[in-house]
């Protein structure tokens, strides 16, 4: 864990740097220090997504354990870094710095906890699609009383959504459409025979998520094109992309994969990153009808400009990259950096950690 933390025992001599425009609680911030005698918790209100600034009021020599989005500092203005616990859930903004790649910082991410909020976002817009509420929505600006004939509406009983990234907020997706009475699989890079290694063993909102993976009724894997075949071909209704950007993800959804979805007319929903699907291939499979819809979070470019044809495209839901928000956001974050302080006091693994080489 580095020359700095105990494989055991106190925090002492430790500086925790808190990056957020709001103070934590005072209780959260008294509870730390009086369980790690020694460690001090300093907060800089300081927006890190916005001001990227390094702050240069902050005794960066000191700081051993740090809690950011994008600021983050070099090497030489902090030598005794030695974990950094992001506020985002990718990693994909920091991977090409020196301070990550070329260290040994343990680099953690808040994956966990966005699955709660995402995964209503992904029900809530598949649903207003399927219920063809954005057509309702115009009709109420004219006034206008017109009802759909009811057999045009499929509810989603007996439906199949196939998650892409079998994370946590894939786990809270599939959580949400079983209860509605969907059929759940689920695609991940490595292979997981066991129910070991279907276990999720990141960072879970009490109560939520899959942690035990009981709920797919059947697992695709693979990082080949077969494979995405076999799980893009296999009755999808919905399909979830939930993985990170990477050099491997990028365009991994284009148009040979939109045409194999053309048989279901599958509906897409992207709340992983925009460039893991394919822009113009996406509006193609629109206007052609080879999907019968998707919901963007996430675009290719983003922001979208203001003159994009993807605006305009027929049946797609665009937001601006808000499905994450929620106001538990922060206290969520939180805890995970709590639970990982624990952890370092222990000498224990943490939670989250991102892997250098697969970049997530």
């Amino acid at each position: 864990m580095g020359e700095y933390f105990p494989s055991g025992g106190s925090l002492e001599g430790h500086l925790l740097l808190i990056i957020t425009p709001t103070p934590p609680p005072s209780e959260y911030v008294e509870r730390l220090e009086v369980n790690h005698p020694g460690l001090k918790v300093v907060h800089q209100p300081q927006d890190p997504w916005k001001d990227l600034s390094v702050a240069e009021d902050v005794d960066w020599k000191k700081v051993t354990i740090l809690l950011t989005g994008r600021v983050l500092p070099t090497i030489k203005q902090a030598p005794r870094l030695q974990y950094v616990q992001l506020q985002s859930a990718g990693a994909n903004m920091i991977l090409d710095l020196p301070i990550f790649k070329d260290t040994d910082i343990v680099f953690c991410s808040a994956s966990g906890v966005h699955g709660p909020q995402i995964s209503e976002w992904v029900i809530c817009t598949f649903l207003a699609a399927q219920h063809h509420i954005p057509r309702y929505l115009e009709q109420q600006k004219d006034g206008l009383w017109k009802r759909d004939n009811f057999e045009q509406v499929q509810d989603s009983v007996g439906l199949r959504v196939g998650i892409l990234g079998y994370g946590s907020i894939g786990r809270q997706v599939a959580r949400v459409a079983k209860a509605m009475g969907m059929d759940v699989v689920a695609y991940t890079n490595r292979p997981r025979p066991t129910p070991e290694s279907r276990q999720d063993h990141s960072y879970v909102v009490p109560g939520m998520g899959d942690p035990e993976g009981l709920l797919p009724s059947k697992w695709y894997s693979g990082t080949d094109q077969a494979s995405r075949t076999e799980f893009l071909t296999s009755g999808l209704d919905l399909l979830v992309l939930a993985v990170p950007l990477t050099k491997y993800t990028k365009d991994l959804i284009s148009g040979p994969q939109l045409k194999l979805l053309s048989e279901k007319k599958t509906f897409i929903s992207n709340i992983g990153r925009g460039p893991v699907l394919n822009t113009d291939a996406l509006i193609e499979a629109l206007e052609n009808g080879w999907i019968r819809g998707a919901a963007l979070d996430v675009t290719d470019p983003e922001p979208l400009p203001q003159d994009h044809p993807l605006w305009h495209t027929k049946n797609v839901i665009i937001t601006p990259h808000v499905s994450g928000s929620s106001i538990s956001y922060t206290q969520r974050v939180l805890a995970i950096l709590e639970l990982n302080v624990n952890k370092l006091s222990e000498g224990k693994d943490l939670l989250n950690e991102v892997d250098k080489k697969l970049g997530y």
